[in-house]
């Protein structure tokens, strides 16, 4: 008997308890985290919900859902990690939850809650579900339509092709027109192959129309506000150059070559990854008729393996390459991955299972052993020595776990609670790295603590800088917009890039705070301004330029202090 709700129960709580213990611990990372929450936070600093904003400049580079929902949260909680995160933790619960559910209606209760736990409990759903990034409300919205349009080609009615195009409409607003373009990807071919087997639905014309009606009735509202307020020459920038531009190009230098993604893979569907290529063989079998399978396991196959392939191929080909693209694709590997756990507990357990079980042990043995003598052999700093015995106890988690799910397979009578034993041991694992080993992190993040310290002691009128470091988006998101980029002392034009003059920037204004390296060059001009060291933290520093004034274009008097 199906019983969809108890498999979308069962992957929302396994979703719900690798990313929420720890979620608000610390502060957001620099890069993308404090860039998205800033832009979520000054749409409550703005009061502005059409047109998003950066450092208080005109931000399209995304369109504006997660900032709508970054921005609604912080609105009760405060902007906050906590707030900032927890949309993106939601987005990985609803998707454990879906996930079960769909897989749980065509295939069975048992191979349904199998794909929920080993989806929401791989290591790639942890991390984007506990990051400030859209990222996982993307990846939602693109398998809510792959699974509504696979459902209407299956049963031939039209309400799931409009249920498809809501989601597509959600995701365009999360990440552009690429909602669009994966789901198309693979159901397209799937149609084809799918229809060589078996009675096929493409829907009629009228019902794609209506469905492109829904998709414009979510998406051109807010498009066609931003054309009224910035021009058409906005739309362009998001979609020409940073949505088709990152296809076509490299972007802020996120390049890669052709296999990028494979290693990604490896790593992201980690513990499972020990039985994806048995699973892929399984597949293969199955399809080619070489093992007893049934319409519906076929069908989910030829989804499965059009949903992997061809985004795979799609994202390798692209110029920009980030290894969050290619997380859409991972509800496939967890429907191939159950699919085969499900054939193995019918035969009553597989050799090949319990050597495909016995990899993730021996990795995460090797990985113990590694650590053990790392920490021997090297003189480690204290903040590094003091995260790991909670790196060794996690990873002892999870070899024990594994250790385990591999005696169950072995055994007839366990070999269907195998994966139950491994999504345990990764949950563990997951939630100790977040709640002992992410805050020993902090040590590394001098911003914010220095951010704070500007916050508590400027004045009106003051600008806050930063200067040769990293961390600008960190500085920004914990303080006030604008904060200004300093260049190089020895370039005399207004912008480098996007940095200033620093001569002009610390001659322009009564007084500036700048985040800089603790170390300064042996000849550090002050142009006649007085220089306070204000606070050190690690190899960072915070100095007050204040005093007498100086011209901007002026020779200035030059400190060696």
């Amino acid at each position: 008997m199906e019983r969809p709700a108890r498999a979308a129960f069962v992957g929302a709580t396994i979703a719900a308890l690798i990313t929420l213990p720890g979620l608000g611990a610390g502060t957001l990372w620099d890069n993308s985290e404090t860039a998205y929450g800033e832009v979520a936070r000054e749409v409550l600093l703005t009061h502005d919900w059409v047109v998003m904003h950066f450092n208080g400049l005109p931000y399209f580079i995304q369109p504006p859902l997660y900032f709508w929902v970054g921005a609604l949260v912080a609105l009760l909680l405060g902007p906050t990690a906590l707030a900032l995160r927890l949309p993106a933790a939601l987005a990985t619960i609803l998707m454990g939850g879906m996930t079960g559910y769909a897989v749980a209606r065509q295939a069975g209760t048992r191979v349904g809650i199998y794909a929920a736990a080993i989806l929401s409990s791989c290591l790639m759903q942890a991390v984007i579900g506990r990051l400030a990034i859209m990222d996982a409300l993307l990846d939602l919205t693109v398998a809510m339509t792959i699974f509504w349009w696979f459902r209407a080609m299956e049963s031939g009615r039209d309400r799931y092709i409009y249920f498809g195009a809501i989601a597509v409409g959600l995701g365009m607003l999360t990440k552009g027109p690429v909602a669009l373009v994966v789901p198309l990807l693979v159901l397209g071919p799937y149609y084809l192959w799918n229809r060589r087997a078996e009675r096929t639905y493409a829907g009629s014309l009228r019902s794609w129309a209506l469905g492109a009606l829904i998709v414009a009735a979510i998406v051109l509202p807010w498009m066609l506000a931003v054309i009224a307020r910035e021009g058409f020459g906005a739309i362009v920038l998001l979609v020409g150059r940073y949505t088709i531009g990152r296809y076509t190009g490299v972007i802020e230098n996120q390049a890669g070559p052709l296999w990028y993604y494979l290693p990604v893979i490896v790593l992201g569907f980690f513990p499972w990854i020990g039985f994806l290529p048995m699973a892929i063989v399984h597949g293969v079998r199955t399809l080619l008729g070489r093992d007893p399978s049934d319409a519906q396991s076929n069908r989910l196959l030829r989804l499965a393996f059009c949903w992997i392939v061809v985004p795979l191929l799609f994202f390798s080909f692209a110029r920009t390459k980030l290894p969050n693209y290619v997380a859409l694709e991972f509800p496939a590997l967890a429907l191939l991955t159950a699919l085969y756990f499900e054939a193995v507990v019918r035969r009553g357990g597989a050799r090949a299972a319990v050597a495909s079980a016995a990899i993730v042990p021996l990795t995460i043995g090797a990985l113990a052993v590694a650590i053990a003598i790392f920490t021997r052999n090297n003189r480690l700093t204290a903040d590094v020595a003091a995260i790991v015995p909670s790196l060794f106890w996690a990873a002892v988690a999870i070899f024990a776990g594994s250790a385990l799910t591999a005696v169950l397979i072995a055994r007839r009578a366990t070999v269907g609670l195998a994966p139950y034993a491994l999504a345990a041991a990764a949950m563990i694992g997951v939630d100790a790295l977040a709640v002992l080993i992410l805050p020993h992190a902090e040590a590394y993040k001098p911003v914010p603590r220095l951010a704070a310290i500007v916050q508590r002691e400027r004045k009106p009128g003051d600008v806050v800088a930063i200067q040769n470091v990293s961390g600008a988006n960190a500085l920004l998101f914990y303080t006030q917009p604008p904060i200004e980029t300093l260049g190089s002392p020895s370039r005399r034009n207004d912008a480098i890039g996007r940095a200033r003059n620093p001569r002009r920037a610390i001659c322009s204004v009564r007084r500036i705070w700048v985040i800089a390296p603790a170390t300064r060059p042996a000849y550090d001009p002050t142009y006649g301004r007085r220089r306070t060291l204000v606070a050190t933290d690690a190899k960072t520093a915070l100095f007050l330029y204040h005093g007498p004034g100086c011209t901007p274009g002026g020779a200035g008097r030059v400190s060696r202090k």
